[in-house]
């Protein structure tokens, strides 16, 4: 089972996204003179803290492309034996989608990344790919796990899911892979992407199997 959210909620963020490319591939001053405030800073606090530095170059990478496929293949088939084939449709779909769309992107925007960051990546960086995988994994889980749980449980997991894209967006900005536009597009890419993908297989249904009748045999 798989939760529907309001279609203005993807809406909203497509609309958000294409207003933020747009900015972006016009180069409006006043993004760039945010993203460059933003970088600058980030610049200075990790050059005065090597070790936080380190220690976010490997928590970033819990989101980067092999893991997000890997864990995402693994939920599917997961959800493809214990549970129906909507969501096992919905977590595949979203695993082949997230990847290809911002790498579609980073090939058709020109938009460079920080210069001398704290990672050596030499790609296009609208958007980001971490916060795009990061943004989508969690909102695959809130939407499979909200229907099976109660009140608390809920707020605790799209607390936990919220913290999780929020923290993978912080470490691009913060490691000067990615400028804060390039993380907002991913984060706004998942949130149109994926409730997109769940309303789009809301028409579908798990199909029980119904075991085979046999005709009634005559009692002599």
């Amino acid at each position: 089972m798989v939760a529907r959210p309001p279609l203005v909620v993807p809406l909203l963020a497509l609309g958000g996204f294409l207003l933020l490319l747009a900015l972006t591939v016009a180069g409006w001053a006043p993004l760039d003179r945010l993203d460059t405030a933003v970088s600058d800073a980030f610049r200075a606090y990790g050059d005065a803290s090597p070790r936080t530095v380190d220690v976010l170059r490997s928590a970033t990478d819990v989101a980067a492309t092999l893991p997000f496929l890997a864990a995402g293949l693994a939920v599917t088939l997961g959800l493809a034996v214990r549970e129906g084939r909507r969501a096992a449709t919905f977590c595949g779909l979203v695993t082949a989608l997230i990847p290809l769309l911002w790498g579609l992107m980073h090939r058709l925007v020109h938009h460079p990344r920080p210069e001398d960051g704290f990672v050596v990546i030499t790609s296009n960086g609208f958007p980001s790919g971490h916060t795009s995988n990061a943004a989508a994994a969690a909102l695959v889980a809130v939407l499979l796990l909200r229907p099976r749980l109660g009140g608390p449980a809920r707020v605790c997991t799209v607390a936990l899911a919220v913290a999780f894209a929020a923290f993978i967006g912080f470490t691009r900005v913060a490691l000067l892979a990615h400028w804060p536009t390039d993380v907002l597009g991913g984060w706004l890419l998942a949130l149109a992407v994926v409730p997109l993908a769940a309303r789009v297989l809301r028409g579908s249904t798990d199909t029980p199997r119904v075991p085979e009748r046999h005709p009634d045999r005559a009692v002599r």
